[in-house]
């Protein structure tokens, strides 16, 4: 399976932009990269060497905002029961998938749902990131 270079970028900003949130860490459970805060997955970003499509999946909260989420092109409630919670998988590598932007942008939401809230307090506190 090749690899599409747009999507790879496109996963490489949201990987980058998930690991610099407070107190985020890279793991590979099951092979692929997750991005965990205190122990608990918020972004599943999957493998980058072609073996999969690349995906990004995250926990969607605010169904006003997201309610179109589920059905751009690719996109699909993630597998293993976690749909029923609001975990979406978008495929970056699809015509008129969203930008790393919008990607970046629902890694927060899906990190506000999971991390504790005196992390979500430091980002409110003024965090910023620089990455783009």
């Amino acid at each position: 399976m090749t690899v599409d270079r747009n999507a790879l970028g496109k996963r490489e900003k949201t990987r980058e932009f998930a690991l610099a949130l407070p107190g985020a860490a890279e793991e590979f459970p099951w092979g692929g990269s997750v991005a965990k805060v205190n122990g608990k997955v918020f972004v599943f970003l999957g493998v980058r060497d072609g073996g999969h499509p690349l995906g990004a999946t995250g926990k969607l909260t605010d169904e006003t905002a997201h309610a179109h989420a589920p059905a751009l092109p690719g996109a699909e409630p993630a597998g293993y029961g976690l749909g029923r919670s609001g975990w979406v998988r978008v495929p970056p590598a699809q015509a008129g998938a969203p930008a790393a932007e919008s990607l970046c942008d629902w890694v927060e939401e899906s990190y506000r749902a999971i991390a504790p809230e005196r992390l979500v307090a430091e980002l409110d506190a003024g965090w910023t990131y620089t990455g783009f």
